[in-house]
This record gives structure tokens, C-alpha cells and sequence, in this order.
């Protein structure tokens, strides 16, 4: 007899076990399903076998090839095009179906007595018999009903609870004579359940129902696939093991190691070439596959491990599944039900709770606590806040539904009834993900003052006239254009410090999320005049009447983001010339080499329009780059020096916060104005939290990050920025390029060196270690100073990547060069020998 092998079948409930394998080649103790019903089948002596294929074909064919190494002859058939059903895909190969054949699918895991069903029909004469099985809950699968000869009367594939008129149900085996397939239409998608049964009834064909004796389980999502491994193993059905049993309930593959301390409780599958460590404990229930290393002191209760899979020391894994080639690094754990999908890794000390999901090849950081299923991003971070607040993919990582939970996180650590002022830029990406935040801020019984799309000075500035607890920003990320950025901030408009961005992280980690009743849900509110109320605040700091006077001519490049384009019409009314480049809007962010080339277009623009100047604004209104009269661009640190000058010579004996990697051209300057410098953390909230904090700052922030006018609000504001440098070339009477040619002769480049994350900390340390006190500052990763002249060298761990920056200022530029080289291969040489790839010493 010839048995057709439904394996074409993908799996989707079982995902993510079942992303790069086909459902019948999911692992049960460590051999696939099909292997399984391949053994039943031949020890019933059915050698014979045509498996039908779809899903991911090669797969099966490369494991069992012709058959000859599992003892049977196998062919195969593979529906190319579309899946043809059930009863389609064995219709497809009638002609090699010309006797008596049974039909099994690909998919369960079953010890029935195959040859009793089979000498039943031949019993019965019958055309179609259905092995049948009772189970307690049949609403997953077809329940039918016989009369006492077995003759089926009535059948109803998946019933609701209503409509359950049997616990007798099908199993997805069939004995069928070759004729009844001429009932199918050729090359037809069509089903045994639903399609060639019933018309067999009705075409009064004897069709019977065989209830057998045995183990049945359909492994046709995860819960059943954990259920049906921990049923083999404890003997609930009758498989072959792949090991053999050493001890009773103890089955270990060869040249396997364990170590004399450890624990095993029985039953235990361990397969082959397996290094278990000292003290590692594993509970009754557990599988592991072959090529598993274990570390010491770990703790396997119940967990199912797949082949290539390493555990670190003190993990910790209860009833999971972790599939190929996975790393759990140390002292992770991971819980309950939780899947991890195949070539993933698990930082140490992560932890993903139960039922979470992780698709293949994800990486969950160290320390972090996954608590949704991880599909389409790369990455579980540790922390949800980087430098400047929330970032991700849009619309993968930075998904509606994160989007509400961390609205209703930052709602939670709030006071019920609190109001937040919620703002964005204009593109469609951030309205969804706006409309998503106020929802969960909503849900914690949170007020929204929702300004839409407007530009984030103006946002800030709203903060403190409306006296809210805080505010949210959503737009894109202004250097990673496929990344959305939500940035939170306190109630006078700071970003939020580090410790407020903790609670977040805690109660979204924890879900310790504040539900509100049904009466305390928040209201929505649309504040009105609020450009006007900018434009008083914006004018109350500007010498209106220089301006009027200046008759400047200014150039404004909006890069096709449009939301602070509020600017033209604040100079018209001071009567300065505003023109316009780009104003319309693009819903997705422009990429640096576009912006080059329109920064190149604005220089001769300025040039042909005989200009004061021209400026390219981005980042939703915050930063700038300016282009002066001749056509060239100033931007970076040139424009750092240019803004502090400009600023100093209006206002002596003031202070600047610029920082900690900012030119020293900037205290050469304040040297020349009697000025202070402070410098500051390379992020944006410690630069904003030094401008309100220390007297007399009149400047803060860089040509990289934009610039913050404290007297105003305490946030980037490249509107008033420009405003303020147009009143003060009107009253010190000179040119940018004039101003330009003033600025000290400093030069100032930076290095990137990548460095894995856990040997950041040891590198700063070594760099502390290898140096004199006196000539470190540790304001922000490690500064080498020379305390007699302006030479530095800065060592800066990137706080969102695994890179360090290297820094090197000097008026002399050979120094700069030899030290960028220096320390380059310093650093190197460093991370290698940590990395254990260089043993010589430094």
C-alpha cells in the first residue's frame, strides 16, 4: 500500500519555529514530524510514501532524498503555483494512486494501529474511512458521528461551541480507493472535510468512520507543540527515540559530556555532541538537542532546546522553546511559553517573558526586558530612551501599538488628570504615531493639549504659557530618515531627565500601567492663537526696530519639511525680504546627499539674489546651516564659533554652554569678549538643563545640535536664531564673511572606531588608568588635556551605537593628526586584546 505524506503545510500559528522551516520538519524529541509518521507508516509496512509539497519544498526533499537512509521509498509532488487544499493536492498525483492508499497528514503526532484501521475498511467494502479519535474539546477540528456500524451519518468541520454534537472528531487520516478522486476537479483547490466527504454522503457512497485506540495530537500551534514533547516523553505515545536510554528515562546522544555535578531529573532527552556544565540543574521534561552547550549553574526546567542552541551560566529557562543556533548569554531568562526563534540572540541578564514571541535572528540586549513579540524590528533594546528620546524604525520598531503603551507608560507616572501638550511635524507617519500616544496618555486618565503639526520651538515655548506637566514631540529623526523620534519633556519645556525617563521605562517594562474609569478618561483640547503667541514671546527678545532698518535679504531652504515655516512671515513683519526654497512637503525625510545638493542650489541662490545670507533650517524648525554672501556654507564648528562670537560681542562678559566635544575656538573667543565657557554632556537635555540653571548665559547648544537661546525657551530654536543673528549683523555692521574671517584657527577632527558594548567601560577605565589626574576632565567620556594650551584629545563612547568617537583640537594640525593615529591604534589594539583576539600586552 502507498500512503500520501500531506506535507505542504506552513505553519503559521506555529511561527516563528516555522519562518525558515516547513510545519512537518519542526523538531519532536530532536527528529522531525514527518520522521515520526515516516516510522509509523513503516512499521505498518507501508514502505511506499509520495509526500505533497508547498511551503519551503526543499527543505523535506534535502533531509529524506530518496528515502533509502529512513527505510522507505520516498517520492515527492510540489504545488508550484497555488496550494491546492487537502483533497487538491492528492487529486494532482491520482496517477500514481491506482489501488487502495492512505492519506496522512504531515502535521500530528499519532501511534494508532494503522493496519486494524486498514482491515476495517476492507471489512466494510467502504470507499473513504476516516480514522477517528474522541478528545475533550473538539472545536479546533471536524467532529463526526457513526451509527454503531461506523458508518458516518453527519460531520461538521470546526464547530463553534453551539454546534458541538460529538467528541468524536477527524483526525486527518484517510483509507481511500483510487476512484473517489474522479469526484475532484482537476487542478482545483479542494478540501476532504469540506468538499469530497460530504459529496460522497450525498452521493450515497459508503464512507466510514474508524475510531482508533492511541495517541493523537494535531501539533497545530505552540502550546500543543510543547504538549506533544512532553507527552513522548513521558511515554504517553509510542515514539522512537533518536538517543539511546542510558539510564531509565535518561536517552543521551553520543560523545555528549556532563558534568558530575550536575542535576537531571527524568524523563531527559540530551542529544548528541552536548557539553553540559558543573552545576547545572535540569528539571523532568526537558529536550535538548544535538550540538548544545550548557553553562554552569544554569536552570533547564521543562525547556526545549533546539540543535546548535548555547545556554551562558546562571540562565534560567522555564517551559520555553529556543530554536536553532540561539545564544542565551548569562543569567538571562527566559519564561513560560516564550519562543525564540531560530539564530537569535539573548543579551545577558535579558529577560522576555511569558508567551513572548522573537522571529529569527533578533537581538535582545543585555538587560533587557522584551514583554511583545519581537517580529519585525532587529533589535529588543535594553533601554527605550536613547540620547534624545524614543527612535525607531517607523511603522516596525515604532509601531501604533508600542506607541499607545508608551503613551499610557508616560500617562501612568503622571498625576491622574494632568494635562501634556502633544505636537509633531507634518507628516503623515507622526500623525499616526501622535494619535496613538494621546490614546494611551487617555487611557491613564491624562488631559492633551493636542498643537498638531507645528514646529518643535513652538511646542516648547507652549509648554510653559499652557502649564502642563510635560509635552511629547513626534517627528522624524533628523539624522536617521526612516526613524521616527518621540521626544518627551518637563513642564518648562527641558527634555525629561534621566530619571523620569526610568519611571517610563519602568512601568512600560513592568506594564505597571494605570487603567482609567470609564468618568476619568482624558479630554483632547486644540489651543488656538498659539503661532501668535510664539510670534509675542519671539518679538519681546529681538530689537524689532534693528531689524526693520537692516533691509536684509535672507534665503530660506525648507528642505520639503514645512513646519516651521512660520519664519518668512515673522521677518516680513520686521521688515526683512524673506525667499523661499522647498516649502512643499515631502512625507518622507530627505537623505544627506539630497540635502547637499540643495544646500549647493541655496548657495547659488544667494549668490544670484545678492543676499544677506541664506540658511538651510531642519529638524522640524531647531537646527540651521548657514550659506554667507559669497555662496559658502557655514555649519559645524565654524558656525559654532560664528553664533558664540556674534553673541559675545553683543553681550560682554556673558556665558556660553557649549558641549564637551565643541572647538576650543569657542574659548578663544570668549577669552577676547572677558566670557565664560561651560561645557557640558554631548546631549541635548544636559545642554538645555546648563543654559536655565547657570547665570548669565546668553547662548547655548552647537552648530551640530542647533542653538538655545535661554531668555526665550529652553530648547533649539533655529527660527529665532536666525532672526537674532540678522539683528546683530544689522547692529555690529558687518558681513558673515567678514565675521568668518575673524573666527581663531583651530583645527578640530574626530575619528570613529567601532566598540562592542561591553568593552566600553573596561576602554574608559584603561584610558582613566593610563593617564595623569591632572590632565583628564571626565565631563563626558574621557578628555586628555594639555593644561597650558588648547590641545585636547577626547575619547567619547556613542550612546546609542557600539562606537566610540576620538576628538583631537589644536591650533597645530600635525598634532592633530598624530594623535587621531595614535589613539586610533590605541584603542584598536585595546579592544582586540579584550575581544581575545590580540593576547600580547599593550
Amino acid at each position: 500500500m502507498r500512503a500520501v505524506l500531506m506535507a505542504g503545510g506552513s505553519g503559521t500559528r506555529l511561527r516563528p519555529l516555522t519562518c525558515d522551516l516547513p510545519k512537518p520538519m519542526v523538531p519532536i524529541l530532536n527528529r522531525p514530524i514527518a520522521e515520526h509518521i515516516i516510522n509509523l507508516l513503516k512499521r505498518h509496512k507501508i514502505n511506499e510514501i509520495i509526500a505533497t509539497l508547498h511551503y519551503l519544498p526543499d527543505v523535506m526533499r534535502d533531509y529524506f532524498q530518496d528515502g533509502s537512509d529512513f527505510g522507505v521509498e520516498m517520492t515527492y509532488a510540489v504545488e508550484e503555483e497555488q496550494p491546492l487544499g487537502t483533497a487538491g493536492c492528492v487529486k494532482n498525483i491520482q496517477q500514481w494512486l491506482d489501488d487502495t492508499f492512505l492519506v496522512i497528514s504531515g502535521d500530528g503526532i499519532t501511534d494508532f494501529d494503522l493496519q486494524a484501521a486498514i482491515a476495517f475498511h476492507r471489512q466494510k467494502k467502504s470507499k473513504a474511512t476516516l480514522i477517528l479519535t474522541r478528545v475533550p474539546n473538539p472545536v479546533e477540528f471536524g467532529v463526526v458521528i457513526t451509527d454503531e456500524t461506523g458508518h458516518i451519518r453527519r460531520f461538521l468541520e470546526k464547530p463553534s461551541l453551539s454546534e458541538i454534537f460529538s467528541d468524536t472528531v477527524n483526525t486527518g487520516t484517510y483509507i481511500l480507493e483510487p476512484e473517489v478522486l474522479n469526484y475532484l476537479p482537476e487542478n482545483e483547490e479542494s478540501d476532504f472535510s469540506k468538499d469530497l466527504f460530504p459529496l460522497l454522503l450525498d452521493k450515497g457512497e459508503p464512507i466510514y468512520g474508524y475510531i482508533a485506540e492511541g495517541y493523537w495530537c494535531d501539533v497545530g500551534h505552540l502550546d500543543a507543540y510543547r504538549e506533544a514533547q512532553y507527552d513522548a516523553l513521558e511515554g504517553k505515545v509510542a515514539l522512537e527515540f533518536a538517543y539511546q536510554e542510558k539510564s531509565p528515562g535518561l536517552w543521551v546522544g553520543t560523545n555528549t559530556y556532563i558534568d558530575s555535578s550536575a542535576k537531571i531529573q527524568t524523563p531527559v532527552v540530551i542529544g548528541n555532541n552536548c557539553r553540559i556544565g558543573p552545576r547545572v540543574e535540569i528539571e523532568a521534561g526537558t529536550i535538548i538537542g544535538d550540538n548544545v552547550t550548557v553553562g554552569a549553574d544554569a536552570d533547564l526546567k521543562r525547556p526545549i532546546l533546539w540543535n546548535g542552541v548555547t545556554i551562558g551560566d546562571e540562565a534560567n529557562l522555564r517551559a520555553c522553546v529556543i530554536a536553532r543556533g540561539t545564544r542565551v548569554d548569562r543569567r538571562a531568562q527566559v519564561l513560560e511559553g516564550a519562543v525564540v526563534g531560530p539564530l537569535s540572540t539573548v543579551g545577558e541578564e535579558a529577560q522576555i517573558a511569558p508567551n513572548v514571541r522573537v522571529w529569527p535572528s533578533k537581538r535582545i540586549e543585555s538587560g533587557a526586558i522584551l514583554n511583545i513579540n519581537l517580529i519585525w524590528g532587529n533589535t529588543a533594546q535594553r533601554n527605550l530612551f536613547g540620547q534624545r528620546g524614543v527612535s525607531g524604525l517607523a511603522n516596525i520598531d515604532i509601531t501604533p501599538e508600542f506607541t499607545v503603551k508608551l503613551g499610557s507608560s508616560y500617562g501612568s507616572t503622571l498625576k491622574l488628570g494632568s494635562t501634556v501638550l502633544v505636537s509633531r511635524d507634518q507628516r503623515s507617519v507622526s500623525r499616526m504615531v501622535s494619535r496613538a500616544l494621546i490614546a494611551g496618555l487617555m487611557s491613564a486618565g491624562i488631559n492633551v493639549q493636542n498643537l498638531e503639526a507645528t514646529a518643535i520651538p513652538i511646542s516648547r515655548t507652549m509648554t510653559t504659557i499652557l502649564a502642563v506637566s510635560g509635552g511629547i514631540h513626534v517627528r522624524l529623526d533628523p539624522d536617521r530618515p526612516d526613524y521616527i523620534l518621540i521626544e518627551f519633556f518637563d513642564k518648562y519645556g527641558i527634555n525629561l531627565s534621566k530619571s523620569k525617563e526610568k519611571k517610563i521605562e519602568g512601568a512600560y517594562f513592568k506594564e505597571d500601567l494605570r487603567r482609567a474609569s470609564i468618568q476619568e478618561i482624558g479630554n483632547v483640547a486644540y489651543p488656538d492663537q498659539v503661532i501668535e503667541t510664539y510670534s509675542r514671546s519671539f518679538e519681546r527678545h529681538l530689537n524689532i526696530e534693528a531689524i526693520r532698518h537692516s533691509a536684509s535679504r535672507v534665503v530660506i531652504d525648507y528642505v520639503y519639511a514645512v513646519s516651521g515655516a512660520i519664519l518668512p512671515q515673522l521677518l516680513a513683519k520686521f521688515g526683512c525680504d524673506a525667499v523661499v526654497l522647498n516649502a512643499s512637503l515631502k512625507q518622507s525625510a530627505l537623505f544627506t546627499t539630497e540635502k547637499e545638493v540643495l544646500l549647493n542650489q541655496l548657495g547659488q541662490v544667494v549668490e544670484a539674489l545678492k543676499a544677506n545670507l541664506g540658511v538651510q533650517v531642519s529638524a522640524n524648525g531647531e537646527q540651521f546651516i548657514l550659506v554667507d554672501e559669497s555662496g559658502l556654507t557655514i555649519r559645524g564648528e565654524a558656525l559654532t564659533a560664528l553664533m558664540v562670537n556674534t553673541i559675545l560681542t553683543a553681550h560682554p562678559r556673558s556665558t556660553v554652554v557649549v558641549p564637551v566635544h565643541a572647538s576650543s575656538a569657542v574659548e578663544q573667543i570668549a577669552r577676547r569678549h572677558d566670557g565664560k565657557v561651560i561645557r557640558t554632556k554631548a546631549n541635548p537635555t544636559a545642554l538645555m538643563e546648563a543654559s536655565q540653571t547657570n547665570p548669565n548665559v546668553v547662548l547655548g547648544g552647537s552648530g551640530d545640535m542647533g542653538f538655545i537661546f535661554p531668555q526665550l525657551h529652553p530648547g533649539f530654536d533655529a527660527m529665532f536664531g536666525i532672526a537674532k543673528l540678522i539683528e546683530m549683523l544689522t547692529i555690529q555692521e558687518r558681513s558673515l564673511v567678514q565675521i568668518r574671517s575673524e573666527l581663531p584657527r583651530v583645527c578640530h577632527k574626530y575619528y570613529t572606531v567601532r566598540c562592542p558594548w561591553k568593552v566600553k567601560g573596561a576602554l574608559m577605565r584603561y584610558l582613566v588608568e593610563t593617564h595623569p589626574t591632572s590632565n583628564l576632565e571626565l565631563i563626558d567620556g574621557v578628555k586628555i588635556i594639555n593644561p597650558h594650551n588648547d590641545n585636547w584629545l577626547l575619547i567619547l563612547p556613542d550612546a546609542g551605537e557600539p562606537l566610540v568617537h576620538i576628538y583631537a583640537n589644536s591650533e597645530d594640525r600635525q598634532w592633530v593628526d598624530d594623535s587621531l593615529t595614535e589613539y586610533r591604534q590605541r584603542i584598536q589594539k585595546f579592544i582586540d586584546r579584550e575581544q581575545g583576539l590580540v593576547r600580547d600586552s599593550l
